[in-house]
């Protein structure tokens, strides 16, 4: 069982998303990405909280969240931790609820890019270019 750093979320400041979905977002793709395993232990709300200069209670709305949908589940003595998976999903849909995940997020550069009247292999070149980039 692995205990995560406080760090392990960034916040847009200037987005639209409130920051408590910005959390539950970046866990939902850090669950399925296998970066967060079942029973790791999460970051305590007061630690993310102060690593990000949030109010805790947003911290906290994002775990409730999380819980209500199953992804973490709250240990005596733990803390929030990642939650068993019900059932060991096989590979397509482990791709595909990743797929899912990341959907909402091209449908938003796809507008941008049409805003922009900028032509698809403009585009994915562009995306292509980022995506082979080192972090």
């Amino acid at each position: 069982m692995a205990t995560h750093p406080p760090n392990l979320f960034s916040i847009a400041t200037g987005s639209s998303e409130p920051i408590y979905r910005q959390l539950v977002e970046q866990a939902r793709r850090l669950i399925a990405g296998g970066q967060l395993a079942p029973g790791d232990a999460m970051p305590s709300v007061r630690d993310i909280a102060q690593a990000l200069a949030l109010n805790p209670m947003t911290v906290s709305k994002a775990y409730g969240l999380l819980e209500l949908e199953g992804a973490l589940t709250r240990r005596r003595g733990l803390g929030m931790v990642v939650a068993d998976a019900p059932d060991a999903p096989s590979a397509a849909h482990s791709l595909a609820s990743r797929t899912a995940l990341l959907r909402p997020t091209l449908e938003r550069a796809a507008l941008e890019a049409r805003q922009l009247e900028l032509d698809p292999d403009t585009v994915l070149a562009l995306f292509n270019q980022i995506l082979k980039a080192k972090p």
